[in-house]
């Protein structure tokens, strides 16, 4: 169970530093204490089914993605909606991005 609170904790804590939020603004917009953004990035502490919620919400992450790591049909549907509102230009940019990233991560 540790595993898990601390894998779960490391998701609050990189989708809240991607989106350049402090613990206070996110608890904030999720409308909990940030004492439970706190414990729960540190994983010490199990987070009640509500604020589960809530914090995917602030966040704008699936439950999935929040407790196990993983992708929904729903998360990529969304990412293919803010493409498709790209202009042609910008799309092809966009897959050399995609492409340099991945060719990256391959080589490290």
């Amino acid at each position: 169970m540790d595993n898990l609170l601390a894998q779960m904790g490391s998701r609050i804590l990189k989708r809240r530093k991607q989106l350049r939020m402090t613990q206070e603004e996110l608890a904030e917009k999720a409308g909990v204490m940030p004492q439970t953004i706190s414990t729960a990035e540190l994983g010490k502490k199990a987070l009640r089914p509500e604020n589960i919620v809530r914090i995917s919400t602030a966040l704008d992450i699936s439950t999935d993605y929040l407790l196990m790591g993983k992708i929904t049909e729903a998360s990529v549907t969304l990412l293919e909606k803010k493409i498709s509102q790209l202009p042609p230009e910008k799309i092809c940019h966009l897959e050399d991005i995609i492409d340099s990233f991945i060719e990256a991560i391959m080589e490290s």
